[in-house]
Formats: structure tokens, sequence, C-alpha cells
């Protein structure tokens, strides 16, 4: 089962720019890979400079072939244009509108990390703590 998130980071003027990333969207998993390896706003900005990602952190390409490098794996790799997307406010990235579990935001640094599984429309988005402990493999 995917667990579908966005990632975005928060530009000066507070506003966002962000990708969708289809698998492994889980705090324990792409929440640990987004403080380890993307874990600068240079780092962060690049990552999302690539577009849509089907996984953020693979070896395996489309065609189930292995990779040189493990990273994320853009959906513009096999031809699709899926460039990033503008938010011009937290409220508007937070919006329930799309079909992620939960959304990352670089801010000030550090990432932060939302529950987007919310059932009632008047209840804000939920912060929640990323793990730190290494992944079970």
């Amino acid at each position: 089962m995917s667990i579908r998130s966005r990632i975005g980071i928060q530009l000066k003027n507070d506003s966002i720019l962000s990708v969708y990333c289809h698998w492994d969207g889980y705090p324990e998993f792409n929440g640990k890979k987004l403080k380890e390896h993307f874990n600068t706003r240079a780092k962060v900005a690049e990552l999302i400079d690539g577009g849509d990602i089907s996984a953020l952190w693979t070896n395996a390409g489309w065609k189930n072939e292995t990779l040189e490098q493990t990273g994320p794996l853009y959906y513009s790799s096999r031809g699709e244009d899926c460039p990033p997307r503008f938010d011009a406010n937290l409220a508007e990235y937070l919006s329930p509108d799309g079909c992620e579990e939960y959304h990352y935001l670089f801010r000030n640094g550090e990432w932060v990390c939302y529950n987007m599984n919310q059932f009632d429309d008047s209840k804000l988005s939920e912060v929640i703590e990323i793990p730190s402990a290494a992944l079970h493999v």
C-alpha cells in the first residue's frame, strides 16, 4: 500500500513550493530520510526542483533495474512533466483537498510533519514527531 505525502519548503514570503511523493510517505521512512539526507535549504530546494517523486529513497529504476545511486525517483525520469506546486501560505498548503496522508515542510532549518489523516474538516492538521531512531530492516 502506498502512503502518499507532500514535501515542501517555506519561501521567504511564507509561500510554499512542494512536490508530491507517492511511496513510503509515513514519518518512519520519508520523514527520517528527509531529516537524514535533505537537511539543508540547498538540498531541499534541489529535491523539490526535480518535481513530483515516485519514491524518495530508492536504488530501483522504472524498469526495476538497479541504479548507480540511491535517491529520489522522479516522474520526470520517465518523461512526465510534474513541476512543483506553489501555495500562497500554510493554510493553502495544508488544505485537505489532496490525497496525501502526510505533509512535510522544511522551515527555519527543520522538518515539520503534518498528519493529514483527518476526518473532521474543522480540525487542523496535527503536527507529529518524525522518529530519529534507526530504521528496522
